[in-house]
């Protein structure tokens, strides 16, 4: 709903009297709401908008403008863009019924989809999907807020949606042997290098386990877990037989990742957090 002022002014003689200030209003019959689909992102994620265009009033509109910037925010004396649009997504309906795709064009840093209809006492659905990229911040409590703006031959109307960063740990892990070549009845160890790219350190509650089956079979085990020993059955089980190797639930934790902007490109870098599981034993 916009507001309205005006004034009137009477002149006689050499006097200029001013009436009273009239106030009005002007009930705007379009209005625009953005929906994300999910409301967390993480490293390349893909996210789904959903806008919705309701016209109340009792004339078409046609030749509408949907401009949407993508999630822009300021940084030094420019502005960076933390979304990217994925091509040929983005899909069109009237009153729920698909309509050939419109045209979408890029503008500076902004998604602009041209030839939105909306007809009297209807609505119009667009629907488009876009995914994070290298200046889409990743740290606790960031979020990406993006607006998008419904103009042409009209007063614009906007809509925003906020979505925030998982707050969650993000583990992987890879494995290494070493000697090698390894003597027979020698001594082998294998590294586990786990590493966190999540926000959040993985606790005690995240009962993240390892498992492991040793061929050849190992004797003689010795493990440690960040430098640390580790003893059974407290920390791990080992069949002697089979070789099959198990930490215990919630034994393994790994710091979160830190996350840091570079102050020439705006560019987010991520330090994994990072644990070490040494296994050691006789071949």
């Amino acid at each position: 709903m916009a507001q309205f002022t005006n004034q009137a002014q009477l002149a006689y003689n050499d006097s200029v009297i001013n009436s009273n200030i009239a106030v009005g209003e002007i009930l705007e019959v379009l209005s625009v709401t953005k929906t994300a689909v999910g409301d967390e992102y993480g490293t390349d994620s893909n996210l789904t908008y959903i806008i919705s265009v309701v016209n109340s009033g009792t004339t078409p509109f046609n030749a509408l403008t949907l401009t949407d910037d993508l999630g822009a925010y300021a940084f030094d004396t420019s502005s960076l863009v933390p979304l990217t649009y994925n091509e040929g997504t983005v899909t069109y309906y009237i009153n729920g019924i698909l309509q050939p795709a419109p045209a979408v064009t890029a503008e500076g840093t902004n998604l602009v989809i041209n030839g939105i209809s909306v007809p009297a006492d209807g609505n119009a659905t667009i629907v488009y999907e876009v995914s994070t990229n290298r200046y889409a911040p990743l740290g606790t409590s960031a979020e990406i807020t993006n607006t998008v703006t419904l103009s042409g031959g009209i007063t614009p109307v906007t809509a925003e949606e906020t979505v925030t960063a998982e707050s969650e740990p993000e583990l992987s892990v890879t494995k290494s042997v070493s000697p090698v070549p390894v003597a027979e009845n020698g001594t082998l160890t294998y590294t586990f290098v786990i590493q966190n790219t999540g926000n959040t350190p993985a606790t005690a509650d995240d009962l993240a386990v390892i498992t492991d089956t040793f061929s050849p079979v190992l004797s003689n085990l010795a493990v440690t877990f960040n430098g640390e020993t580790w003893t059974e059955p407290a920390d791990y089980t080992y069949d002697e037989i089979t070789g099959a190797f198990s930490s215990v639930a919630g034994v393994i934790t790994v710091p979160a990742a830190t996350f840091a902007q570079d102050p020439a490109t705006g560019v987010w870098v991520t330090t994994p957090g990072v644990s070490i599981l040494t296994i050691t034993g006789t071949v």
